[in-house]
């Protein structure tokens, strides 16, 4: 045993449990993986089994499906409201449970969101960037002082990487740039 011994119901090392639970879902290998939720459902441990499971979602999942911590948070929460319901002894909670599991392991993966927090945070003591001279604008001393203004916060400030085409979007800055130099006399309507 660890240096915590905690056990489950069938006498499996409660660390070990988990370890399986999550490199089941990492390989995709739905029965094993419910498998192990089942074994730390059944000891108890549920809220510990949703920890994971959040966690997974961006750990191994992340940008590989971008929606998954929301759908997760969802059935989360559904678990939880269900779980209230004590008259109902099927345990219907169990559902949001299965369904997780099985959504984490039929996820594409990918491990970016971790490789990158490792990456981060272990080299942030050793860096210092220089801040950006498209940060300085007429939101902040430095900008101000430099005579960066509106103008200069539409054409820098504002500028988007990998923008999506949206509906009126140009038609919106447009009337928010004349909306500036004239709040009165601007109307898309």
């Amino acid at each position: 045993m660890g240096k915590y011994e905690i056990t489950t119901k069938k006498g499996y090392d409660f660390f070990e449990c988990s370890s399986a639970l999550q490199k089941c879902i990492r390989r995709g290998l739905e029965d094993e993986a419910l498998y192990w939720a089942v074994e730390l459902y059944d000891s108890g441990f549920s809220e510990y089994i949703w920890k994971r499971l959040r966690i997974m979602s961006s750990e191994d999942v992340g940008l590989a499906q971008p929606n998954i911590s929301s759908e997760i948070w969802a059935l989360y929460c559904m678990f939880k409201e269900q779980s209230k319901k004590k008259e109902d002894t099927n345990e219907p909670q169990r559902l949001f449970l299965t369904h997780a599991v099985f959504l984490l392991c039929r996820s594409k993966k990918s491990r970016l969101i971790d490789w990158a927090l490792l990456f981060a945070w272990l080299t942030h003591p050793f860096k210092k960037l220089p801040v950006p001279d498209f940060a300085f604008d007429k939101h902040n001393d430095r900008g101000r002082r430099a005579g960066r203004g509106w103008s200069h916060f539409f054409t820098e400030g504002t500028l988007l990487a990998n923008r999506a085409e949206v509906e009126r979007e140009e038609e919106f800055r447009e009337a928010a740039k004349k909306a500036i130099s004239d709040p009165g006399g601007t109307s898309l309507f």
